[in-house]
């Protein structure tokens, strides 16, 4: 059956004390909207629409970020969840199948519990996500009768007795979309808030002889992001899950505490992490790297057996071969590494290429900008690179070739050739004493000394 997903992305966030909407503050290097849609995007929707109100252009450049096939429909007045829902039916007119609501701020539903929820589905017209509460405080109550949910009542309209249920409500639900469009509609704002409250669709179905039913999943996948401690506290949920997922499969962290991960993190098996590594977005590590303590990466492929760090940094649209070896303080951005290439330490290497086996020593710079454009520079396999060696480029070093320490490279190397780019030495005796003599009368005269 298709489905239709709908995230709810128009609240402002006043608690989170910001300019930026909400659901596009950052969890594990991505907009909590991301996570939603991700997770959504488990069921293989057909449709996906994002109801944005505050900041709405920027939260329709996020959405259309993650799937470009996302329509992002406006709630211009923060009516309540049932008012929100109520503006993606437009969107999804015609549509034949099933509706599932989620919230941007609500970041870890899991996949499996949205595959129960659509198993649900299909023996009740209405399935709501609930959770059993450690503190039920101010959550909307689910009243059950076995497996039937009668009806969802919000804390500031519950009695003594609905209080003290502990089954909460998560606002997460799934129905079919023209039952849901229909009941959204029925929906009134007669309460202690004056909203339209989504959770009010129980009742309507109820009245009208449908059946209703509520799944409980774990209390961490419904937890709701509304102020920065809430942001600081889904971080750490986030990043606990990633680091016992690693290790579950086969990814040795040496200071587990210390490694941070992004949403989209993939590590083989046998991989090595030491302590304090970060990985920025878009990282895959294949099985048997070693990524040594302090170092950062983004954007990047590392292979099977090759050595990162430490303390270094691995930029966007960095490719590394089998066997690489990335040292301390090298930085690579935009750079495919051959098998067993090495860039041992202190180097930057930009917008380049480098083959197989070659060694690029201490100090090398690939000089990628003019201030204008990029321009690439092609290293040969087996070549070697001496220290300090700056790369002007665009420029190419052929297979086999050698730069000599301390040089600059304006022109292309041949191959098996030895290329020396620096000024002859000069010495002139004598005159490094007298330039001392020179300098300290000039500093007695300066701090007020005798000449």
């Amino acid at each position: 059956m298709s489905l239709a997903l709908i995230v709810l992305a128009a609240g402002k966030g006043t608690r989170m004390q910001s300019d930026l909407p909400k659901v596009l503050h950052q969890i594990a290097g991505a907009p909590m909207l991301h996570h939603a849609l991700r997770t959504g995007g488990t069921l293989s929707p057909d449709r996906t629409v994002v109801v944005a109100g505050h900041e709405a252009e920027a939260v329709s450049h996020a959405a259309r970020a993650f799937d470009d096939t996302a329509q992002v429909v406006l709630q211009p007045e923060q009516l309540g969840t049932a008012h929100a829902v109520a503006q993606a039916a437009p969107a999804l007119d015609g549509h034949e199948g099933d509706a599932l609501v989620l919230y941007g701020d609500t970041p870890f539903i899991s996949p499996e519990t949205l595959a129960r929820m659509a198993e649900a589905r299909q023996s009740h017209d209405i399935v709501i996500l609930g959770f059993e509460a450690t503190d039920p405080g101010r959550y909307g109550r689910l009243v059950m009768n076995c497996d039937t949910l009668e009806k969802i009542v919000e804390f500031k309209d519950a009695g003594v007795r609905e209080r003290a249920i502990t089954f909460c409500n998560s606002g997460v639900v799934m129905a079919a979309t023209e039952t849901l469009m229909s009941l959204v509609d029925a929906v009134g704002n007669d309460n202690a808030s004056g909203e339209y409250y989504l959770t009010d669709i129980v009742e309507v179905a109820r009245a009208r002889g449908l059946s209703a039913t509520a799944i409980a999943c774990d209390e961490a996948e419904t937890l709701g992001v509304n102020s920065r401690a809430d942001l600081a506290v889904a971080e750490e949920v986030f990043q606990s899950a990633m680091r016992r997922a690693a290790m579950e499969t086969g990814v040795t962290l040496t200071a587990p505490g210390t490694v941070f991960f992004a949403f989209d993190t993939v590590i083989g098996r046998d991989t090595i992490v030491e302590p304090h590594v970060v990985f920025g977005p878009g990282v895959s590590v294949e099985t048997g790297a070693h990524i040594r303590a302090f170092s950062h990466l983004e954007g990047c492929h590392v292979s099977r057996g090759a050595v990162v760090g430490p303390y270094a940094r691995l930029r966007p649209g960095t490719e590394l071969a089998e066997d690489v070896r990335i040292g301390n303080f090298v930085e690579i951005k935009n750079a495919t590494l051959d098998e067993g290439a090495k860039v041992n330490h202190l180097s930057y290497i930009g917008d380049a290429s480098v083959g197989a086996a070659a060694n690029i020593g201490a100090g090398t710079v690939t000089c990628n900008y003019d201030g204008v454009m990029k321009h690439r520079t092609e290293i040969g396999p087996r070549a070697f690179i001496g220290s300090d060696t700056m790369l002007v480029a665009p420029v190419r070093v052929g297979a086999g070739a050698m730069t000599a320490s301390g040089s600059v490279i304006t022109r292309d190397v041949a191959e098996d050739a030895l290329a020396i780019g620096r000024a002859r030495q000069v010495e002139k005796p004598g005159l490094a004493r007298k330039m001392f003599e020179i300098l300290k009368m000039k500093k007695r005269k300066r701090d007020g000394g005798e000449a």
